[in-house]
C-alpha cells in the first residue's frame, strides 16, 4: 500500500468503484474515524482498470493505523446483522410523515393545503403595490 498524502489525508485503501468506496467511508465514519473518497474514475468512459479507475478512500495520518485495523477486523455475523435490523424495525419514526416529506424534498415549509387567509391578504398587498 502507498502512503501518498493528498491536502494532509492518506491513502487507507483503493478500490475500482464507487459504491464500495462509500461503503468503506460510511463504515470508518461510524466509528468515528472522519473518511473521504477521492475518485479519479473517468465516467464517461467507464473505465475499470488502471489510474483512471482509482477510488481511493482517506483518513487523516493520525487515524491510518486505527482504520486499517477496523477494515481488516472481521465483519458482522448474520445473527449480529439480523439482530440488529430486528431492533431497528421496533424504533418509532424520526419525524412525523409531513416533517419528513419537507426533509426528503430539500424545501423547508411545504404546504400540503390551499392558501389560508394571510396568504390572500398578503397577495393583495402585493397586487396593490404592483399598481
Amino acid at each position: 500500500m502507498s502512503e501518498r498524502t493528498y491536502e494532509d489525508w492518506v491513502i487507507v485503501i483503493t478500490t475500482g468503484t464507487d459504491y464500495e468506496a462509500d461503503i468503506i467511508r460510511d463504515r470508518l465514519d461510524d466509528a468515528g474515524i472522519p473518511a473521504v473518497v477521492l475518485t479519479q474514475r473517468d465516467h464517461a468512459f467507464n473505465l475499470t482498470i488502471g489510474d483512471l479507475a482509482s477510488v481511493r478512500v482517506m483518513v487523516p495520518p493520525d487515524r491510518l493505523e486505527e482504520a486499517q485495523a477496523l477494515l481488516e477486523s472481521a465483519p458482522f455475523s448474520d445473527e449480529e446483522l439480523e439482530a440488529a435490523a430486528m431492533g431497528a424495525v421496533d424504533q418509532s419514526d424520526a419525524h412525523p410523515t409531513e416533517r419528513e416529506v419537507m426533509l426528503d424534498s430539500g424545501i423547508e415549509k411545504i404546504r400540503l393545503s390551499g392558501p389560508d387567509e394571510a396568504d390572500e391578504a398578503d397577495d393583495e398587498a402585493d397586487d396593490e403595490a404592483d399598481v
